[in-house]
């Protein structure tokens, strides 16, 4: 009896496990600097036209030379599991070892450099395009990471524009995103049924929009034009420091010590929710690696023990962490940051490699983890904010979302 409540029970529950939306694993603590370059971008999110190259590098800092796998798989438009078969959407094999690393030199910290890029000798090509996810696997086949990727084909033309939020109780402090998806040569069926889009910003997949419908056509066009549903945050200009002297205090950083490996302290920050908005330049929470007299700064740049400190008092029924994605904007332990007593501030360290860094301040409900990106920094409709705009297309009978076009816009020349 029992084995049949059991059986019943799973068979209850396989569709709902099979369906769950993938998420990103993050790194054990010795791997750090998940980066995907290409010809203009570095650490942001990979979103590759059909037949890019995609490259991936990591560093190890366990000094172990470990052996490293990758897998591949596909998904559909809201991160459910794709019912491709691998050949379909793969020319060639996956599941093979990282054949590429190199280890530091002349560096504090001693690590290894990892560096995959595909199309390979034994991974082809990607022929489909669409959401992918690419796991990382250690000799014993245990994941230790996995990051997002997309693959477009640009049959479409994307308009994005970006409003002031047309909720007046909102005006202040959000931006709402228009789009016009514009076709000449691709024949759309049912759009109401088979185009998606998701709206990503600042290459933070964590808070982005999909599901969102054209409101109606007008000739070759579909617009959107959402009061509410198109709306984001407008946040604040992302906080920065740079480490590329390891040897001498640099933008944003107050002093420098030299333990077993270089201790960077930031300058104290303060709450900037209840100021008036100021613009700053910055790369919508990025980061660049980079360092001075470096040959090769793959191997070359070293890490440093970044200290952080904010200026708050300390609440009860919320976590303070830094964000930036640096870690894909993760919320994990090494992020959070600890009220000190007798300094008043919070206080947390990040061991980061030479570069340039934005972060910011968020503050974490305890009891729900819900992420409030404005607690500290504010909200406000002026803020400089990067968008992406992803468009999907399952044609009636289909068996996977089509990535078919990509937009991109930014606040910049916002406008009411």
């Amino acid at each position: 009896m029992k084995n049949k409540a059991l059986n019943l029970l799973v068979l209850i529950l396989l569709p709902v496990l099979v369906m769950s939306q993938a998420e990103e694993i993050t790194p054990p603590d010795f791997i750090k600097t998940i980066t995907f370059k290409s010809n203009t971008t570095q650490g942001q999110l990979p979103i590759l036209q059909l037949g890019e190259p995609l490259i991936l590098e990591f560093d190890a800092l366990n000094a172990n030379e470990e052996d490293f796998y990758y897998v591949i798989e596909h998904f559909n438009y809201d991160w459910t599991p794709s019912v491709l078969a691998k050949a379909e959407y793969l020319r060639g094999l996956d599941n093979q070892r990282i054949l590429e690393y190199y280890n530091s030199f002349n560096t504090y910290q001693v690590y290894s450099h990892y560096k995959l890029q595909i199309p390979n000798l034994q991974t082809r090509a990607i022929l489909k395009t669409g959401n992918y996810m690419i796991s990382i696997f250690d000799d014993y086949g245990e994941l230790m990471f996995s990051r997002k990727f997309m693959v477009y084909e640009d049959l479409v033309n994307v308009g994005v524009n970006v409003k002031r939020s047309r909720d007046v109780k909102f005006v202040a402090e959000k931006q709402s995103v228009d789009l016009v998806i514009a076709t000449n040569s691709f024949n759309f069926n049912n759009p109401l049924e088979t185009i998606n889009t998701v709206i990503i910003q600042n290459n933070n997949l964590n808070t982005a929009i999909s599901g969102l419908r054209p409101q109606y056509t007008l000739g070759n066009q579909l617009i959107y034009r959402y009061v509410e549903e198109s709306a984001f945050w407008g946040g604040n200009e992302y906080l920065f420091f740079e480490t590329k002297d390891v040897r001498a205090a640099n933008v944003g950083v107050q002093f420098i010590d030299l333990q077993e490996i270089y201790e960077s302290y930031l300058f104290t920050n303060t709450p900037r929710w209840d100021r008036p908005y100021t613009y700053n330049p910055d790369i919508n929470g990025n980061f660049q690696i980079t360092a001075i007299d470096r040959t090769d700064i793959d191997v070359e740049a070293d890490y440093t023990m970044v200290h952080f400190s904010l200026r708050h008092e300390e609440l009860k029924d919320k976590n303070l962490h830094v964000y930036g994605n640096f870690n894909a904007f993760a919320i994990e332990p090494l992020t959070q940051l600890i009220y000190n007593g007798e300094s008043g501030n919070y206080e947390g360290m990040l061991r980061l490699k030479q570069g340039f860094y934005n972060y910011k301040f968020v503050a974490v409900d305890q009891n729900t983890n819900q992420i409030d990106e404005g607690f500290v920094s504010g909200n406000f409709w002026q803020t400089e904010n990067n968008y992406k705009v992803l468009v999907y297309y399952r044609d009636l009978g289909a068996r996977f979302d089509r990535l078919i076009g990509f937009g991109e816009a930014t606040s910049v020349n916002i406008s009411n």
